[in-house]
């Protein structure tokens, strides 16, 4: 693996995950000596990320990680409710066995990391969900669409705190796929893409200042 993909793969996952929040400092030289590279890869990590919409560039020789505004995240869920519903349907029409089984694979992880309650696992395990059912929908055109807001869609995805509802979901949604079922596979990722918007609302409510989750988190 070139060293700017490692570099570029671990920020990025440092970002979906939360552990760069919004608005932090991403500075060549520190990321460099962090992962005992020169600055040239660590630069063009940082590019990829900007084209992926998780960071900002600055001037000079640092960054910062993106934080998307509600009109970023409107625009978000604009495209998503266009292009999802279709990606369920045509996964249900086309899906082949070894797809749908890397489908349930999914879904159990996800299932198994919400009944313990780890976060990273559990929204890491959904977006993959979510990309599968891309993979089973084969069409290369809303492939190279859903890869160009892969990264957007993977932080939208992790802005959530009922993890359990999530999974069930996906349950649901699994089960039309499986049962090649299009029209109710479209239907329920249309009230599923609502649900993640209220789910996100909810969970950036929760994390304002004065909120019992906010103090709870700081005491």
């Amino acid at each position: 693996m070139l060293e700017s993909t490692r570099v570029a793969s671990w920020l990025r996952d440092a970002i979906l995950d939360g552990v760069r929040e919004p608005g932090s400092r991403l500075i060549e030289r520190d990321l460099a000596a962090e992962f005992g590279v020169s600055r040239v890869p660590v630069r063009d990590a940082l590019k990829v990320l900007e084209g992926e919409g998780l960071v900002e560039l600055r001037p000079r020789t640092w960054a910062v990680v993106r934080a998307f505004t509600d009109h970023d995240l409107a625009d978000l869920d604009e495209v998503r409710e266009v292009v999802e519903p279709l990606a369920f349907r045509l996964a249900a029409q086309r899906h082949r066995r070894e797809g749908l089984e890397r489908l349930r694979r999914a879904l159990e992880a996800e299932q198994a990391s919400a009944e313990v309650e780890d976060r990273v696992v559990s929204r890491r395990a959904a977006a993959d969900f979510h990309e599968i059912v891309t993979d089973l929908a084969d069409n290369m055109l809303l492939s190279d669409l859903m890869q160009s807001i892969r990264s957007r869609l993977r932080w939208a995805l992790s802005q959530h705190d009922d993890l359990q509802h999530i999974a069930e979901e996906h349950v649901a949604l699994y089960e039309a796929i499986r049962d090649r079922d299009g029209d109710r596979a479209a239907t329920l990722a249309a009230a599923h893409i609502e649900s993640s918007r209220v789910q996100r609302t909810a969970h950036v409510q929760a994390l304002q200042p004065g909120s019992p989750a906010a103090e709870a988190a700081s005491s």
